[in-house]
């Protein structure tokens, strides 16, 4: 049973969220878990304007997606930032480019589930994840939220991101607040949750 997550992050906030996810994945017996970064699009120069190049060098050690890594998987967990109330470019342009798949029907049946971050509480969290939803669709995939059984969803005592739709983080106007804790479980758990997912649905044949 193998787990994908996909992500983008300029600044690092969508990264250990996807690290999150992914843990929570590996808690699953049987579940192999790979983390993978889509292709940046932004040249050096523009990324070292934006502040972005420290963030980008952490995270050097992760391998670049492939279209072909997606067909591979039982399940994605795709992890993006919010763009007004969009997924990043990136993202876009990476899915843009999954035509193939689509015309194969390569990703019918599996598991597709989304992580997102805004700068602020309603500055498109719930938009991104639902819209980006639609794609998943369009591949056939199985969509995976975050199911209530999250406790952390529930609470009002503190700021936090997520919805039903998927676990989120608030990154501040400035990418100063990294995810807490309350945020990084919502991820564990949304990772477990598509594992479990993904081991129900093995070896079910479609079509």
């Amino acid at each position: 049973m193998r787990i994908l997550v996909a992500y983008y992050s300029m600044y690092g906030h969508v990264y250990q969220m996807a690290q999150a996810a992914a843990e929570g994945a590996k808690s699953v017996p049987g579940a192999e878990v790979s983390i993978r970064r889509v292709p940046e699009t932004l040249p050096a120069e523009v990324l070292a304007k934006m502040g972005a190049l420290e963030a980008q060098k952490a995270q050097a050690q992760v391998e670049v997606c492939k279209i072909d890594d997606l067909a591979s998987a039982d399940a994605v967990i795709f992890g993006t930032p919010t763009r007004f109330g969009n997924m990043c470019g990136q993202m876009r342009q990476f899915l843009d480019a999954t035509g193939g798949l689509w015309l194969k029907g390569a990703l019918v049946g599996k598991v597709g589930s989304v992580i997102a971050s805004t700068a602020t509480q309603h500055g498109g969290q719930e938009s991104t994840l639902l819209s980006f939803h639609t794609t998943l669709l369009h591949h056939g995939m199985v969509v995976a939220g975050l199911p209530y059984s999250f406790q952390g969803q529930m609470g009002i005592s503190e700021l936090t991101g997520g919805s039903p739709y998927g676990a989120a983080t608030i990154a501040g106007g400035e990418g100063e607040r990294m995810p807490s804790k309350n945020e990084l479980e919502a991820a564990k758990y949304q990772g477990w949750y598509v594992a479990k997912l993904a081991e129900r649905l093995a070896g079910l044949k479609l079509g």
